[in-house]
């Protein structure tokens, strides 16, 4: 699954029986959009698959209706049934803000009707994108009902979809006054930047990318020195990886790997 994958637990475990892909946004969608990602199904029994959710807020077109889930700070757990399909929208981190008067923050680990924010029309697009052929004229309806809803642009949405890039892509960043630092504003300001815009805070988004860099290296099938991976994740040690991991996942890293 590649980048795509990442956050997805036991995905070779998962790939027999789901398809995940995804699909750039147009040249108008891009500054608010990381991606659209498209989920298909068939399995024989009930099968939870779990993600460890990033920093995004997505609309998700979906049975019975469309959905816009904030960002989940524990471990998301969806139960998939029988065949079925759906279409999300991965806004960038920080770039949901413009469509709404709350604070990203109030949408953190909740599930909210899409109508909510985009009106009764986003219901008949969600049918006419569950009905369309193929994942391509999917993203197609979805972008002709978002482009004539675009907010204006937001100066300050664009920064905190960097802030979290820049602060992400070093996952050995620990505290959260490093990352400040690092950003050249101060902890209070980046504090509160996240709460509004991101929908989570600074601490937690440098935690997530940590546990996202050791499911990784879990999930490549080799023996992983966790030990030293501790080390490189700017843990003190591998026991405080190992309570972080088992926290979140469920399972410790070694068990993880294993299984």
């Amino acid at each position: 699954m590649g980048d795509l994958g990442r956050g997805v637990l036991y995905p070779d475990e998962q790939a027999a029986f789901v398809d995940l892909d995804r699909h750039a946004p147009g040249p108008a969608l891009a500054r608010f959009v990381e991606f659209y990602w498209h989920v298909r199904w068939n399995v024989t029994e009930p099968y939870e698959t779990k993600v460890l959710a990033h920093p995004n807020v997505h609309l998700v077109f979906e049975e019975p209706a469309p959905q816009v889930y904030g960002v989940n700070r524990s471990l998301f757990v969806r139960r998939l049934e029988g065949r079925g399909q759906v279409l999300g929208v991965k806004f960038r981190p920080g770039c949901f803000r413009p469509f709404t008067d709350v604070r990203v923050a109030d949408l953190a680990d909740r599930r909210v009707p899409a109508t909510e924010f985009f009106g009764p029309a986003v219901a008949e697009t969600c049918r006419a994108v569950l009905r369309a052929d193929g994942p391509a004229e999917m993203v197609a309806r979805t972008e002709e009902f978002l482009l004539p809803r675009l907010p204006d642009p937001d100066p300050v949405a664009e920064e905190v979809a960097d802030m979290v890039e820049r602060i992400t892509a070093r996952p050995a960043l620990f505290r959260v006054d490093q990352a400040a630092e690092t950003l050249h504003i101060s902890t209070r300001t980046l504090q509160r930047m996240f709460a509004e815009y991101v929908g989570a805070s600074p601490k937690w988004v440098l935690r997530r990318a940590r546990l996202h860099e050791a499911a990784a290296r879990a999930d490549r099938g080799a023996d992983v020195d966790w030990a030293a991976l501790a080390d490189d994740l700017g843990y003190c040690d591998q026991s405080h990886l190992i309570r972080d991991f088992t926290a979140t996942v469920g399972v410790p890293p070694a068990r993880y790997a294993r299984t």
